[in-house]
């Protein structure tokens, strides 16, 4: 067993279910997104892209292209939040929540990429 496989492979399928629980819920109530989920969403992405750098092969540049497009959709979406809640000073409407969930759904669909990208690789090494 390999351990670098093993965390590359870690963050990247942690990356895909942080991500689904998120998005997990009625996307215009806020009540059903937390801030601090959309946080480790965020990092353990950065992270996961991180890792991904290294990779010189072309299955690894679009690993990391759709990384990068799941750490830009969620990095949008946070800084909706932000805006709504602190330059906008309001509570966060049910449109505004809409936007965060819909955006993270754009990079959950972006690690949902990823992690099929992997496990296709994985199979095609082992043959």
């Amino acid at each position: 067993m390999n351990r670098e496989k093993v965390v590359f492979g870690f963050f990247i399928v942690s990356a895909l279910t942080l991500n689904f629980g998120f998005c997990l819920g009625d996307i215009d109530n806020p009540d059903h997104h937390h801030l601090y989920e959309l946080f480790v969403v965020i990092v353990v992405n950065l992270v996961a892209t991180i890792l991904k750098l290294g990779d010189r092969t072309q299955m690894g540049a679009v690993l990391l292209a759709t990384s990068l497009v799941a750490d830009l959709q969620l990095i949008c979406a946070a800084i909706v939040w932000g805006v709504a809640t602190h330059v906008a000073q309001a509570e966060l409407a049910g449109s505004v929540m809409a936007s965060i969930v819909s955006l993270a759904s754009g990079a959950l669909v972006a690690n949902v990429i990823s992690v099929t990208i992997l496990v296709i690789e994985t199979v095609i090494i082992r043959r």
